[in-house]
């Protein structure tokens, strides 16, 4: 059993380095959000005439300013789905990882039984909590990975229809990362690795 728990602590550190990148891609798609935010938030102020002064004899100025900022707009899109598909990457990574560690208690002839799953040598974590805590860890980061995709959906629609009290939710909602309590991964890496940290 005890070989069977450091091999399943082997996977929460390749899930660890999963998650700093996870942590890296969030602050990349923040910063990304916020500029394609206020891009869309000026579009409303360049699109009315009225705005320009005198300099809306100046050729096709407003027209121009539109088209630059749309393509801006456009990069910064491009850019935000590329972090998604990042995103979607630790996902199955993740995935990956739990299902290497249901397979590890599939092979062999030394099955564990339910009672030797739940069984705890000292403080070192059963199976069941390391079993558990993949599938957790999956799930917090697939759930949040969907969420960032509609996030990302819903703040393309709202170039055409802007609603700036719409665009802070989306924004406070990215921020937040309301599927993955960092608390609860760190107690979930707590148990995985007490006997290091006791």
């Amino acid at each position: 059993m005890e070989s069977m728990v450091k091999k399943y602590q082997q996977r929460f550190r390749k899930a660890g380095d999963d998650i700093e990148r996870w942590a890296n891609l969030q602050s990349r798609l923040i910063l990304q959000f916020r500029n394609a935010s206020s891009i869309i938030e000026r579009l409303q102020v360049l699109q009315d005439s009225s705005n320009y002064g005198s300099l809306i004899n100046v050729g096709d100025i407003r027209d121009a300013v539109l088209t630059k900022q749309m393509e801006s707009l456009q990069s910064i899109f491009l850019s935000m789905e590329k972090t998604l598909d990042e995103f979607h990457g630790v996902v199955l990574s993740l995935g990956k990882i739990q299902r290497d560690g249901k397979q590890m208690m599939k092979v062999g002839s030394n099955q564990p039984s339910l009672k030797q799953l739940k069984q705890r040598v000292g403080v070192k974590p059963s199976l069941a909590d390391c079993m558990d805590g993949l599938m957790l860890l999956h799930e917090m980061h697939h759930s949040e990975y969907l969420l960032k995709s509609s996030l990302v959906s819903a703040l393309s629609a709202l170039v055409l229809k802007f609603n700036s009290s719409d665009l802070s939710a989306i924004q406070q909602l990215l921020v937040d990362q309301p599927n993955i309590p960092k608390e609860e991964v760190q107690i979930i890496f707590d148990i995985i690795f007490a006997e290091e940290i006791s």
